[in-house]
């Protein structure tokens, strides 16, 4: 253009054609590129869309995120089939397909996505999800391990997974709550010699070791159960038939019952239903735990997914505005090379314009690797398997364009601390973790106690076998004679006397077993009463004072953390607070930037017009343009970034998006659960969804 003015003479025509390329050229250049940066090219035929969704009706059709169709608290019930406990159960495999919803947004080849489309798929598909989902469930195992009496499992964010506490170190009982039925069966066949001819019964006549041979069977059952009280009971129910050959035994066979029942009772260490369910309360709480870590990575994948959408539309649109300023770089480069030929323009100028293409097209590559790099993050985000060919090198349309939202920030930072504190999960969570730590302290001080223990027994026994029917005995001599002192035989007119003895014949048997001795058994006629009172004080006591001193000190550790954790909480709540509001200062200044440059472009190309100007500036004007255009999207994209990381901040990011957990006591949710793997609703918090189950396990 200087060049134009210092050339002393030119032709007519040349006089002529400049004026002219340069109309040409502004007209082009306003009549392309004047429309606002972020608006969206129209397609040349508009695939059919589906009907938007109402922002009312948004709000009333929540998003709803179940968990189970499992109840995973109860095991199975022994009834009707008796062998249900002893089957392990079936857990699906976990889903590695991508939700069909996906599909039903492609039209022609492209991904076209709302906002919420994109939360709603994430939710659906999100791999963080699904793996956190399972801390659930294995929280509820957990809840089922504590009931039969032992420990639970532990839960990502949960800073107990059992309680420490060593109750009744000293008394060896079986801590289960789940009843233990043993049942045992012997034969025994011996043949064993005997020493003794008396015990043998065979007599004074055998000169060799007699045997004796017994049959004995046992047949023994015991049902033995721990209760949170701190009391245990066991029922013993002994049956032994034996038979001897030869026997000294009134009944042979015999049958002996017994029936025995004993308990025991804790009164110092392990009194208490407190104490003995603490690892019941501390896997429930733990669940609870679950739950909230389940929320913070829903709440964390819809920030992200949020973050994701909106940098995706910032990099399309950034792209388009780098493609404006190629354009327009180009027309300016064209038009110095052409006046370059005719000798209107320095060579410097020219290569000037160049150098500009140069960098702006460096500038669109950039911005088309960061608007790939973008998609591919939202793809990620939106998608369970990335590389399903369907989908993998599908390009991805935003329907939504950044405007400025409404004021949904608290008043001031105190009232949004406020919020913060009573709604972000991470916050709630040591809420429990304090109250578990209050539980284990309670229970270690009370293992601190003495063993006492007060134990009783009733029983009773039961005897019936075979006997003899003996028929009227008669005297005979039993070939022993009777001797006097000196140890010579008596004898009366001559005739030895012998020792007389008696004999009686067998006419029968009288039968009775195993009924007799049951009725025996049922009858009391042989009680047994014990009563027993048991004292156990260790030493110094040295391994329970470490336990009850090592949960005052986690108990006292969890307090400090509960204080980082809200110092953390008010500076992310300041940040983002802070960044809000700046960013919708900087929303409305980049938006006064773009309009002021836009009235500089327009009063530049009407000085143009009058010859006041150069098509040089009126390019350079329409490049400020557009880029003040980049700016204000640039600025509008991290408002509504700022703002889910503000309502992130403070943990209210399921609730501006419409996304619920259901109520753990009902189950019910307003439409069917997006999430794969959910049946009638059963969402996080199952403990109290299947009320009336009669079998366990479904």
């Amino acid at each position: 253009m200087t060049s134009l003015r210092r050339t002393p003479a030119v032709s007519g025509s040349v006089l002529l054609a400049r004026p002219l390329l340069a109309v040409i050229l502004a007209v082009t250049l306003v009549g392309g590129p004047i429309s606002p940066a972020y608006a969206q090219d129209a397609p040349q035929k508009p695939p059919p869309a589906p009907a938007p969704q109402s922002k009312t009706n948004a709000t009333a059709t929540p998003i709803s995120l179940g968990t189970a169709k499992h109840n995973f608290t109860r095991a199975p019930r022994p009834l009707p089939n008796l062998f249900a406990p002893y089957r392990a159960i079936k857990v699906e495999p976990s889903a590695v397909t991508n939700s069909p919803r996906i599909e039903q947004l492609i039209h022609e080849g492209k991904l076209e996505l709302s906002l919420q489309d994109a939360v709603e798929l994430a939710l659906e598909n999100s791999v963080d999800i699904a793996v956190q989902r399972y801390y659930p469930w294995i929280a509820d195992v957990g809840i089922l391990k504590a009931s039969s009496g032992s420990s639970g499992y532990g839960t990502p964010g949960a800073a107990i997974a059992g309680s420490s506490a060593s109750l009744n170190p000293f008394a060896f009982v079986i801590n289960s709550y789940d009843p233990l039925l043993t049942s045992s069966v012997s034969f025994d066949d011996r043949k064993a010699p005997i020493n003794n001819p008396f015990i043998s019964g065979t007599g004074l006549g055998s000169l060799t070791a007699a045997s004796i041979v017994i049959h004995t069977n046992q047949y023994n059952t015991q049902y033995a159960q721990y209760f949170p009280t701190g009391t245990s009971m066991t029922v013993t129910f002994d049956n032994t038939r034996s038979s001897s050959n030869p026997t000294a035994n009134f009944f042979n066979p015999y049958v002996q019952s017994s029936l025995f029942a004993s308990f025991s009772q804790n009164l110092l260490s392990g009194f208490g239903l407190t104490v003995n369910r603490r690892n019941i309360l501390i896997a429930k709480n733990n669940r609870k735990i679950a739950d909230l870590a389940f929320t913070q990575q829903a709440i964390t994948t819809t920030t992200n997914t949020i973050t994701a959408y909106w940098e995706l539309v910032y990099a399309r649109e950034n792209v388009k505005v780098q493609q404006q300023a190629v354009a327009v770089s180009e027309k300016l480069f064209n038009d110095n090379k052409k006046q370059l030929e005719i000798g209107t323009m320095a060579p410097l100028d020219v290569t000037r314009a160049e150098a500009q293409l140069a960098t702006d097209r460096q500038n669109l590559i950039v911005a088309q690797t960061v608007q790939l790099q973008d998609e591919q993050t939202l793809k990620n985000a939106i998608t369970r398997n990335p590389l399903d060919p369907r989908i993998l090198n599908i390009e991805i349309i935003p329907t939504d364009k950044p405007n400025a939202p409404e004021q949904t920030e608290a008043a001031s930072f105190e009232e949004a601390l406020k919020e913060a504190y009573a709604k972000r999960p991470d916050l709630l969570e040591q809420e429990y973790n304090l109250r578990n730590a209050a539980i284990d302290v309670k229970a270690t001080h009370n293992a601190l106690l003495p063993t006492a223990t007060l134990s009783g027994q009733y029983g009773t026994v039961g005897l019936a076998g075979n006997s003899l029917i003996q028929g009227q005995s008669t005297l005979i001599s039993s070939g022993v004679p009777i001797v006097d002192a000196s140890g010579n035989p008596i004898s009366v007119n001559g005739t030895p006397i012998f020792t007389p003895t008696f004999s009686a014949p067998t006419i029968g048997t009288n039968h009775a077993g195993f009924s007799d001795a049951v009725s025996s058994v049922f009858h009391n006629n042989n009680p047994d009463y014990a009563v027993q009172m048991s004292i156990t004080i260790p030493i110094r006591n040295r391994s329970l004072q470490a336990d009850n001193q090592r949960s005052m000190l986690v108990q006292r550790q969890i307090e400090t953390q509960v204080q980082q954790l809200k110092n953390a909480a008010l500076l992310d709540v300041r940040i983002t607070y802070i960044a809000l509001q700046q960013d919708r200062a900087r929303v409305e200044a980049a938006s006064k930037a773009s309009e002021l440059q836009k009235q500089t472009f327009e009063a530049e190309q009407k000085k143009y017009q009058l010859g006041a100007s150069t098509v040089y500036n009126v390019i350079l004007t329409q490049r400020d343009y557009v880029t003040a255009q980049g700016t204000e999207l640039r600025a509008l994209a991290d408002l509504v970034e700022a703002r889910a990381n503000y309502e992130r901040a403070v943990g209210k990011t399921l609730e501006v998006n419409h996304v619920t957990i259901a109520d753990a006591r009902t189950g019910e949710v307003e439409r069917e659960t997006l999430i794969p793997g959910t049946l009638h609703g059963q969402v996080v918090g199952v403990d109290k969804l299947f009320p009336n189950s009669d079998s366990g396990q479904k």
